[in-house]
């Protein structure tokens, strides 16, 4: 009898990543309360835990057959690096949870993992793979693939609601905030389907076995 794959999907966000995937038992953790509730929504099936997607990862990655990391990626980002140098910009140190997880990933878990985050503004200090506008880091093998942006820089709101085909009119959206934010960083369904069937390869190519 065919199991569903066990997924642990970190900083999940809203679950764009989640939306094609079939077949799968998913637990998907996320700190902010609102995003974790929309998730929730939109995936009843799911397990969704509000709490730190950094500090579960350590305790529980070998519960899982596969597992999907997205780390926070602002402070990787060229747009926030280019930013911080206008007047009166914060500048800030990049967030090192992301080379902590893709470390103890590749040391410590035997299943298939990914973590995901942007192009940075520096050269990445661990050779990624590349994919869309996307840098993945992961123990298998996936084949590039033109997965192009769907939102453009200055895309309101409501406009990006239509683009992605969701509907966050119910929800407590804070005041005050750029809400865009939620859905700038949602993870191209099609793209979160393609890693998850570039893992399920019962061959790699020779770097990846």
């Amino acid at each position: 009898m065919r199991r569903d794959i066990k997924i642990l999907n970190l900083y999940a966000g809203i679950g764009g990543n989640r939306k094609l995937w079939t077949d799968v038992e998913v637990t998907a953790v996320e700190l902010n309360p609102l995003r974790a509730e929309i998730y929730q929504d939109f995936y009843p099936k799911d397990k969704v835990l509000v709490c730190d997607a950094h500090k579960y990862l350590l305790d529980y990655y070998h519960l899982y057959d596969f597992i999907w990391s997205s780390v926070p990626c602002p402070s990787h980002s060229k747009a926030r690096y280019w930013g911080s140098f206008g007047k009166n910009k914060t500048k800030i140190y990049p967030d090192m949870a992301l080379y902590q997880e893709i470390i103890f990933l590749k040391h410590y878990c035997k299943k298939k993992w990914v973590v995901e985050n942007v192009k940075p503004y520096y050269e990445p200090l661990v050779k990624a793979q590349e994919c869309g506008r996307h840098l993945f880091w992961a123990n298998f093998y996936i084949t590039p693939k033109d997965f192009k942006t769907k939102f453009t820089p200055n895309q309101g709101f409501a406009s990006l609601q239509k683009t992605y085909g969701v509907d966050l009119s119910k929800y407590k959206l804070p005041y005050g905030q750029d809400n865009r934010i939620i859905l700038r960083d949602y993870v191209e369904p099609e793209l979160g389907l393609h890693i998850l069937n570039e893992s399920k390869r019962d061959i790699q190519p020779e770097l990846f076995r």
